[in-house]
């Protein structure tokens, strides 16, 4: 079986290709699972293009995103037991945000999930910044838009929920600034997410993220979202291979 995804300009990383997370996320949503919820690693091998039809296909050995036969990423459901990166109360969430590295200088200043050229209800506008006395972790709130609600998802108690795609791209860019973006700066490589609940619109929700490791070009990170009550949302790893921004903007 095969459908498509289509990557809107709306939904860039750099100024190119999509939002890794976002991308990811898309692919995530339609592997065969055999767990709910499912932990899903999305391998992106080439920057995904926007506007263009993409190919889904799905086999025992895993589900592509294809342009003409170039392979845009690879996912596949594993046994990955992702540890959450612990939370930070709201209050410091926000007060992180004011330190944010990228309100200076950013690579992708249109990333649609924390460039800060992005307006209210156009991007995320998740912008991590440093946690006081905890080195290598950064924290952000966001507050879901309505204007990302899936279609017919209103749920329990009337709620509306954005979709898988968007809580991937809430986990994403947060683990890169656990990096030092600013002077390393970075695309995602390789992406591993669980995915317990979709995030409430209008609800402020607290996203951290956390620096595990170096290895030469590739950094290894951590993220998690927590709902206004504390409770985790998501949980993701990364590996994010250093680049120079022009290639991609």
């Amino acid at each position: 079986m095969s459908d498509t995804i289509t990557i809107e300009q709306r939904f860039r990383g750099p100024a190119r290709s999509g939002n890794g997370g976002y991308t990811a996320g898309s692919l995530a949503e339609r592997v065969p699972a055999e767990h709910e919820p499912a932990t899903v690693e999305v391998t992106l091998r080439q920057p995904p293009p926007l506007d263009t039809a993409m190919t889904v296909t799905s086999a025992v050995d895993g589900t592509r995103l294809l342009v003409g036969d170039q392979v845009v990423a690879e996912a596949r459901e594993v046994e990955d037991e992702l540890h959450p990166v612990e939370g930070v109360a709201a209050d410091v969430a926000a007060g992180a945000m004011a330190s944010y590295p990228g309100l200076r200088v950013h690579p992708f200043p249109g990333c649609f999930a924390c460039g800060p050229d992005r307006v209210e209800g156009d991007g995320l506008q998740i912008y991590p910044g440093p946690v006081t006395g905890r080195a290598d972790t950064v924290a952000s709130l966001w507050v879901p838009h309505a204007s990302l609600a899936v279609s017919g998802d209103v749920v329990d108690r009337g709620l509306e929920r954005v979709g898988t795609a968007t809580t991937w791209a809430a986990l994403d860019c947060i683990g890169g600034w656990s990096e030092d973006l600013e002077g390393r700066p970075s695309v995602l490589g390789r992406m591993t997410a669980r995915v317990d609940a979709l995030p409430v619109v209008g609800e402020p929700h607290v996203v951290v993220g956390a620096r595990l490791r170096r290895d030469g070009r590739k950094t290894f990170t951590a993220s998690t979202l927590y709902d206004a009550d504390g409770r985790v949302v998501a949980t993701a790893q990364h590996v994010w291979i250093a680049v120079d921004p022009s290639a991609f903007n």
